[in-house]
């Protein structure tokens, strides 16, 4: 019972990134394919469609990971200024800030003397830790992290673009938009699927989903590749 406690509370500790991972990767097959098709679509040479293939792949790597490192960096300086904050209370009225935290354990369920009888001893032990998981909610397995989700983030969308890019590389046919079609379409079910298991959500429910604003966005772009196609 021990070891299968442990192995799910760390399971649960990569969940964000895992789902982020499965988003990337979805972006990665839905740009990619969409460009491809348009591409196609505009009658472009085998040649410029695996050119304009590989050129979403990069910028959108590039783009996700620079996004998320911006974004989660934002996070990380907000979650050291509240740190600071914390730290600077718990140094000018360690009281009120004792009192605080005891609080915090009442609305839990624990009775005002143990609660305040927690609160001493986790402040002993670390206040500002404490103060950080019960009061502002931050953890070490939910603290932001930006170059590994950067990281993350580019390599879970360009693994997505490399399978549409794969049916450019190996099936140079003129029926290559339906193969791009579909494929991408069972490709992002299947993504839909795994997130929604991550989720622990309806995996059906969001596989239609996904697969379903999959479709309207490839149509869209085939119509205006149809729209502004030239011989290439």
């Amino acid at each position: 019972m021990r070891h299968k406690s442990h192995t799910e509370m760390h399971v649960v500790s990569r969940l964000g990134w895992l789902r982020a991972s499965v988003l990337g990767a979805n972006d990665g097959v839905l740009s990619t394919s969409s460009l491809i098709i348009w591409v196609s679509t505009a009658h472009g040479s085998h040649e410029s469609i695996l050119i304009a293939g590989i050129s979403g792949l990069v910028a959108g790597a590039m783009s996700m990971a620079a996004g998320e490192y911006v974004s989660v960096s934002s996070q990380a300086d907000s979650e050291k200024a509240d740190l600071a904050r914390e730290a600077a209370e718990l140094q000018h009225n360690p009281s009120g800030e004792l009192k605080e935290l005891a609080v915090i354990y009442e609305k839990r369920g624990l009775d005002k003397a143990l609660a305040l009888q927690v609160a001493q001893q986790l402040t002993a032990h670390d206040a500002l830790e404490a103060h950080a998981q019960d009061e502002l909610g931050i953890s070490e397995t939910s603290v932001a992290r930006p170059i590994q989700a950067a990281l993350t983030s580019a390599l879970a969308f360009a693994l997505g673009a490399l399978l549409p890019l794969a049916l450019v590389v190996f099936l140079p046919t003129p029926h290559l938009n339906i193969i791009i079609s579909g494929a991408s379409l069972l490709f992002l079910a299947l993504l839909g699927m795994v997130g929604a298991k991550l989720g622990e959500a309806n995996m059906l429910k969001a596989a239609v989903r996904v697969t379903f604003w999959g479709a309207i966005a490839m149509g869209i772009t085939a119509g205006i590749g149809l729209l502004f196609g030239t011989q290439a």
